[in-house]
């Protein structure tokens, strides 16, 4: 094992010292009430919202918005476009703000660099054998840092879940810690594919695992497997790096991805931040949607209410 490099902060700088004492870390988490996770999250999806809070909500959630393209299909003129969308979301409406980023593929970083050029809006990259993370750490290295070179300031790297679910979390560990130094200034966002850790705890010792290497985000999903994003495992995520400042002093950022398509949804998000983290995480720097069509359903809702009139699915570009 790397021998201890964790930018974790006070409390935790033993923790990963040894396969033994990671293990005993995180086995020694709370366990996870599973039926009251689910039902806090039910109740929280159900919180009304006034038409003046729901307009700073939408605001917001545009602001928080990755907006993301990630398919074998993507083209150099797919991602000029959308980097133009994340400009100026509203062609129509100035006001509109922009979103917090565009994520695309490494090769697509080089496209995406220049089209957002002078924007101050993030670039963001998957890598290290997205969306599988089945590939030797040299390999996930060099895609990272040939997508920092190419002008990314955020990396979403995805773990091996076939490493985690066999119990070989020093490994986890070490590859994270390696991924975050390739990054340089980058921001790392580390995807743990909840749909695929089965269980609840197993979210929550991934969660902490990915903060003690030195995660400066933690993400649901690579929206590439049927579950995504759901609300209990955003909660679980939310108690994590709460319960993470509490215990370091150091903030971490959460990002749901995959599923959240609809204005109505990601209100559910923002409450279920709020209630559980705090506000201090209702901002871009510290929550994000990755998402790619519940853009065009905030800017719809946006439109009804500063108009009154509700604009069709057609009024804004496809992505």
């Amino acid at each position: 094992m790397t021998a201890t490099t964790t930018s974790a902060g006070s409390g935790l700088s033993e923790v990963a010292r040894s396969e033994a004492t990671l293990r005993t870390f995180l086995h020694g988490l709370p366990g996870v009430d599973q039926i009251g996770a689910e039902q806090r999250a039910a109740m929280l999806g159900t919180r009304s919202i006034k038409t003046s809070a729901k307009a700073w909500a939408i605001d917001l959630a545009i602001r928080m918005v990755d907006l993301t393209t990630l398919e074998g299909a993507d083209t150099p003129g797919k991602v000029r476009a959308l980097c133009a969308k994340a400009r100026r979301p509203d062609p129509a409406d100035p006001g509109c703000p922009t979103v917090a980023a565009v994520c695309v593929y490494p090769s697509m970083v080089p496209t995406a660099a220049a089209a957002l050029a002078g924007s101050g809006i993030h670039l963001a990259s998957v890598a290290t054998a997205f969306p599988s993370g089945q590939a030797p750490l040299e390999v996930k290295l060099a895609d990272t840092a040939a997508a920092v070179a190419a002008g990314a300031d955020e990396i979403d790297m995805v773990i091996n879940r076939g490493m985690f679910l066999a119990g070989r979390y020093s490994e986890v560990y070490d590859e994270i810690v390696a991924v975050k130094q390739a990054c340089g200034n980058a921001h790392l966002k580390v995807i743990l594919e909840t749909g695929e850790l089965v269980t609840y705890d197993n979210v929550r010792r991934a969660s902490w695992l990915a903060m003690i290497a030195g995660a400066d985000f933690i993400k649901t999903s690579t929206g590439k497997v049927p579950i995504a994003a759901t609300l209990p495992v955003t909660l679980i995520m939310l108690e994590a790096v709460r319960d993470f400042r509490a215990a370091t002093g150091r903030q971490i950022g959460v990002k749901p991805a995959g599923g959240i398509r609809n204005t109505k949804d990601a209100i559910k998000f923002l409450v279920t931040v709020n209630e559980t983290a705090g506000e201090d995480w209702l901002h871009p720097d510290w929550f994000r949607f990755g998402a790619s069509t519940l853009l065009n359903d905030l800017l719809m809702q946006r439109t009804k209410l500063t108009t009154g009139v509700y604009s069709g699915p057609d009024y804004f570009t496809v992505d």
